[in-house]
């Protein structure tokens, strides 16, 4: 899909006499209700916010590339805001590290050049699911990975995964609450790999790159793929559920204990060859 049919808003700058300021941050989802600010909940935004205004005196709206729900983590969520403080960019994350919970971490803190915005100048957003089997779970890892008793077969996992790499309608894999008018979305990357944790035991991660997702696309994918895993289904009965774009075919949604929003890019050149590649079919 061309990015000129994305239909993003036209971004503007802060207003006069305000400065924008980029956060990069990482957070344990388990102890919040999601990102975005909800009366009486514990959140994300909500921490960042309260601290923030501890700090400029002022308040302000933490705009994020995209709100993550309850229980899910992130490993380099992006957000911005706008202030008229004279703070060094670079000095806001020391300051607010001080003083958030250790559950919140900025990782960084810079002033972006030019017209940034935090959700609408993302070209790409990258979610790892993370997967271990029950046996090697140890006292650290309840809420950080989907336990498994049984390993799966991730020849079978990735005959799917190369099924949703290309530009598609996903509403096979879209919550019905989802308000999205179009359900087609670019997917870059989509992969089942191993990898180790720190202690050495093995890791089952899915990895899938895309310019945007829908409400709960990544935890379906990720829910149907390992049920139809478990049943043996072959490649093309995935094909079909994806083709019939019906969630009720595929009412499967993993936990969100797996689930981390590990980068968003900003770089428009990472992933323009997949715009040529699709101009050149």
């Amino acid at each position: 899909m061309a990015r000129s049919d994305w239909h993003r808003p036209i971004v503007e700058g802060p207003e006069e006499g305000k400065r924008r300021i980029k956060l990069v941050i990482s957070y344990d989802g388990r102890p919040y209700h999601g990102w975005q600010i909800q009366p009486g909940l514990d959140t994300v935004q909500g921490r960042i916010e309260d601290s923030l205004f501890s700090v400029l005196k002022e308040k302000v709206f933490l705009q994020c590339s995209g709100r993550t729900d309850s229980g899910v983590h992130a490993l380099g969520q992006a957000a911005h805001f706008d202030t008229l403080s004279s703070i060094p960019a670079d000095r806001f994350s020391p300051i607010l590290n001080r003083l958030l919970p250790p559950s919140i971490r900025i990782m960084s803190s810079s002033e972006p050049e030019g017209i940034f915005h935090a959700r609408y100048s993302t070209y790409a957003r990258e979610y790892c699911y993370l997967i271990k089997r029950i046996s090697d779970f140890t006292s650290f890892d309840s809420g950080r990975y989907l336990p498994v008793k049984r390993w799966p077969d991730i020849e079978r996992l990735n005959s799917y995964a190369r099924l949703i790499k290309g530009t598609h309608d996903f509403t096979s894999f879209a919550s019905a609450s989802d308000p999205s008018e179009s359900k087609m979305r670019d997917i870059y990357e989509s992969e089942w790999v191993v990898v180790s944790d720190s202690y050495g035991y093995d890791v089952l991660c899915y990895r899938v790159v895309g310019n945007a997702f829908l409400y709960h696309q990544v935890r379906s994918m990720v829910g149907v793929m390992l049920t139809m895993e478990k049943e043996e289904k072959d490649s093309k009965e995935f094909r079909r559920v994806m083709e019939l774009r019906n969630r009720s075919f595929s009412p499967f949604t993993a936990l969100s204990d797996g689930l981390y929003l590990k980068r968003i890019s900003y770089d428009e050149r990472e992933y323009l060859w997949f715009e040529e590649d699709e101009e050149d079919e």
